[in-house]
């Protein structure tokens, strides 16, 4: 297939270029952005070498018209428009948040554009209260919507045992550090890294983060019932990764045997999630640069709760490997083609 970038200047489009650069089955095409057109790519991803000479497009439809398939990496807001005029025919895989919410209310409690409808949710691992995944409803479509990077690792850190009824979905608390890139690539004073190095900080505390009525969408899913999540994200003086650690209630009767066969049960077969051994925890360096997810998940009996604690790499698993995988599905080809399945270190 001839795969179009949209946002290719950025963090994720970016991400998605050096994936598919080693995917069998696709030829990279065009690649836009808004401001940087005209530069020429190597000016701005200088480690994508095979690219180096390509020269950045203006994001028009003509541009990406033509290609079998069009990833769309652009801020909130901006993908809607681009992908009503794409036909019925091209594959769109959708990296920002505009078709992820089943629900206008809470789009616009929490964007400031216009509600643009849902698409089929890209997260083929997600347990669903039913028994099956996620997976079920993203094969042969030609239309996803690629998670959030929180959503992805607090969701594949919980689903499980609300899936399995082992814990409740009205008492979720949740607190996930990010690295800065997923703040994106436009120059921010407070991400400078003299504001940055040696510090780490809350935003979006109170349940204002735009991932929060996501989160709670797939914990719903997953629990068969509304979710309640109390989220608060922090800044981690790292360029990537997120270590997620999640707390709910434990439902009664239940034991920590049960809690932990919940988790290994679900996700025995997966490629991507792993189900760390008892006593080792999931760390952001061990998945850095990898399509996969490390979960942990233990039981405080003095409180009460299960904690699972999941590490991703925003920029691969949390939303450039996640746009390939679901391109994977909806082709028909191996659900890992192209993707990598070790991290880097050190």
């Amino acid at each position: 297939m001839r795969a179009a970038v949209v946002g290719a200047s950025g963090y994720a489009g970016g991400e998605i270029l050096r994936i598919l650069l080693g995917h069998p089955h696709v030829e990279i095409g065009a690649l836009t952005a808004a401001s940087s057109a005209g530069s020429r790519l190597g000016e701005i991803h200088p480690h994508l070498t095979p690219l180096a000479d390509r020269v950045i497009e203006d994001t028009v439809v003509d541009t990406v018209a033509g290609h079998d398939v069009v990833f769309l990496a652009l801020p909130h807001g901006h993908s809607a428009a681009l992908a009503g005029e794409l036909g019925d025919d091209v594959i769109v895989i959708d990296c920002g948040a505009d078709f992820r919410l089943a629900e206008q209310a809470q789009w616009e409690k929490f964007y400031d554009t216009d509600y643009a409808g849902t698409w089929p949710y890209g997260m083929p691992e997600l347990p669903l209260a039913d028994g099956g995944t996620q997976r079920d409803n993203i094969v042969g479509q030609k239309r996803v919507a690629v998670p959030g990077c929180y959503p992805t690792a607090v969701s594949l850190a919980l689903a499980p045992g609300l899936a399995a009824g082992v814990i409740e979905p009205d008492d979720v608390v949740v607190v996930a550090a990010s690295g800065t890139s997923g703040a994106g690539k436009s120059l921010k004073p407070h991400l400078l890294g003299s504001e940055v190095m040696g510090a780490m900080s809350p935003y979006g505390v109170g349940g204002g983060h735009r991932h929060s009525p996501e989160i709670e969408q797939n914990l719903a899913l997953a629990a068969g019932r509304p979710a309640t999540v109390s989220f608060t994200p922090t800044l981690a003086p790292m360029p990537r990764g997120i270590l997620a650690t999640c707390t709910a209630r434990l439902t009664e009767g239940i034991s920590s045997e049960q809690v932990r066969q919940a988790w290994t049960d679900r996700y025995a077969h997966e490629i991507f999630v792993h189900v760390l051994p008892e006593g080792v925890w999931p760390s952001t360096a061990s998945v850095l640069g990898s399509n996969a997810v490390h979960i942990q998940v233990t039981v405080d009996p003095h409180a009460g709760r299960a904690i699972a604690v999941a590490a991703v790499d925003n920029l691969t698993k949390g939303t450039a490997g996640a746009a390939v995988q679901c391109l994977n599905l909806v082709a028909g080809w191996d659900e890992a083609s192209g993707l990598p399945v070790a991290g880097v270190a050190p």
